[in-house]
């Protein structure tokens, strides 16, 4: 079977220890995580994870499965390239002489980023995007002295209200 990369959303139960809970049930089963964000929602009670993993159709659905399956674990879905939207975030420092400041200032205003911190010796730079926008910016700094670099993981959301998620305390038991 052919492997695919697939992202997760899921709704939890802002409590302590979810995301080690899920974590850990991917590292048991020897599943993979690409990357994982996670953040509290409109509702401080509810956080949102996205997780990207890769695997054959019969791991990704065991996988969906069993996060289902965990307490706390509120909504599973899978976020549809076509019908969603993905967003990275990105700090890079690269060192910079005087010389070289204005070719990477330069490349990071055609990709909408922001310096966001200036030293003697480097630049420090924030650009948002997906995933393809974020690669191909670092591979133009491929001149240039990477010192440090994070990324956060994608995060993501399906486009429109039709996917909403409405939970209430019912939905808890």
């Amino acid at each position: 079977m052919e492997e695919k990369k697939v992202v997760f959303q899921l709704l939890v139960d802002n409590t302590f220890g979810i995301l080690s809970r899920i974590s850990g049930l991917f590292s048991r089963r020897g599943y993979n995580i690409d990357s994982i964000t996670a953040g509290v929602t409109a509702d401080p009670k509810i956080t949102r994870i996205t997780i990207v993993t890769h695997g054959d159709d019969d791991i990704l659905d065991q996988i969906e499965k069993q996060v289902a399956k965990l307490v706390d674990v509120r909504d599973v879905r899978i976020l549809q390239k076509d019908s969603s939207v993905f967003r990275e975030l990105a700090m890079i420092k690269v060192r910079a002489n005087a010389q070289q400041r204005q070719g990477i200032i330069a490349i990071t205003d055609i990709f909408r980023g922001s310096i966001i911190d200036v030293a003697p010796q480097s630049l420090m730079i924030e650009i948002t995007g997906n995933q393809g926008k974020i690669d191909a910016f670092l591979k133009l700094l491929d001149g240039y002295e990477i010192l440090e670099l994070a990324r956060t993981g994608i995060a993501g959301l399906a486009r429109g209200i039709d996917s909403v998620v409405y939970l209430d305390d019912a939905d808890r038991y």
